[in-house]
């Protein structure tokens, strides 16, 4: 449905067109009863005249109001006016992610800023049960005081309540009918077991980040191919190509989040996506001292009572480091880092590590997965 400025939805008057976003036109409005501009969004008259999927909509547009985080955008209220169904969302001052993306590679100060920022809005979503599903650049706004927000958090999710299959579009997402053995969200962001068609959770909004996160540092898209079909496939059984020989000064550290989030098995991914957003968090602290050699030597700090921090990289580095100042192992003229290659992500508990007589090797005992 197109709105002309000066058409009213309830106490709302139409300024003029934002453009579409997602699940219909936006447009700017101002709110008569609380003198103050807001955006508002339109929804397709297929979700309007269906009672089921408007009152699941409905429901979950409200649970994601409530989340009150600086990072998602704030919902002010979902209407009717007459047969026309609408959500009234704060005014953006700012650019989408994906303007942001035309000049290539981001400076890493203001990568980390921004990837910190969406990793703890999905942390705060995912914390409370809500699944994006649809996350892309087109739906990030970076304010001009550089703010993040992400915009349509649920609507992929909610336009089919009954399923977790759907229409696929590069952008933006489809509203169409469910359909089976056909998949929801947008090409070129969407997990393994989206373009499977098969149920995701929190750990699918994960890998979209990976994609999301690989664009900025490289400045070229993870998946990109000539159609979709040929993108869905790469998703499910292609790597993207390595991120060091595309941006050579893209921190050991960040490309570790960026393969851990890009993982094709779900459980390979972090276990929940406040460790994401902490190890982040971490790195945009530490941003003056990635550099040189102090990109080998930065020790993400330890996550609660595990080995957690960037994945058992981490770990054996720390072990090794424990087991020199006990043993004395090795000579004491060493003053440059050790280095080190991470071999997995998945998640391991190390409890004893050992030299051996060739002082070049480690061997280690570990709980893998909290398996022997």
């Amino acid at each position: 449905m197109t709105l002309s400025p000066g058409s009213r939805l309830g106490p709302y008057e139409v300024l003029s067109p934002l453009g579409a976003g997602g699940m219909g036109e936006v447009y700017r409005a101002r709110d008569t009863r609380l003198q103050r501009d807001v955006a508002i969004k339109v929804l397709p008259a297929g979700l309007s005249s269906d009672a089921a999927r408007l009152k699941r909509f409905e429901m979950e547009a409200r649970l994601a109001s409530a989340l009150n985080h600086p990072n998602i955008v704030t919902i002010h209220e979902v209407g009717q006016s007459d047969s026309t169904s609408f959500i009234v969302m704060e005014l953006l001052d700012g650019k989408a992610l994906r303007e942001l993306l035309y000049a290539g590679p981001l400076p890493l100060r203001k990568l980390l800023s921004i990837a910190a920022q969406l990793a703890d809005g999905l942390a705060k979503a995912h914390a409370a049960g809500i699944v994006h599903r649809d996350l892309k650049p087109e739906n990030v706004m970076v304010t001009s005081d550089g703010f993040v927000k992400i915009l349509d958090f649920g609507v992929a999710k909610l336009m089919h309540p009954d399923s977790d299959r759907g229409r696929t579009e590069q952008a933006p997402t489809m509203a169409g009918a469910t359909e089976p053995g056909v998949v929801m969200g947008t090409a070129g962001y969407m997990s393994p077991e989206q373009a499977a068609g098969q149920g995701v959770d929190f750990r699918s909004d994960q890998f979209s980040f990976g994609s999301i996160l690989y664009e900025m540092v490289t400045g070229k898209r993870a998946f990109d191919r000539a159609t979709r079909p040929e993108v869905l496939a790469a998703i499910i059984r292609t790597e993207p190509d390595p991120v060091a020989p595309l941006n050579s000064k893209v921190p050991s550290q960040l490309r570790w989040i960026v393969e851990r989030c890009l993982a094709k098995e779900p459980r390979d991914r972090y276990g929940a996506t406040e460790d994401l957003a902490r190890d982040l968090a971490t790195l945009r602290e530490h941003v003056s001292d990635l550099t040189g050699e102090a990109r080998a030597s930065l020790e993400v700090p330890r996550r609660r009572a595990s080995w957690g921090g960037l994945g058992l990289a981490a770990a054996l580095l720390a072990a090794l480091a424990g087991v020199y100042l006990l043993g004395r192992r090795v000579e004491r003229s060493r003053t440059s880092p050790p280095r080190f290659r991470q071999l997995t992500f998945r998640g391991a508990g190390i409890s004893t590590a050992r030299f051996a007589p060739d002082g070049q090797t480690v061997v280690y005992a570990a709980q893998w997965e909290g398996k022997p």
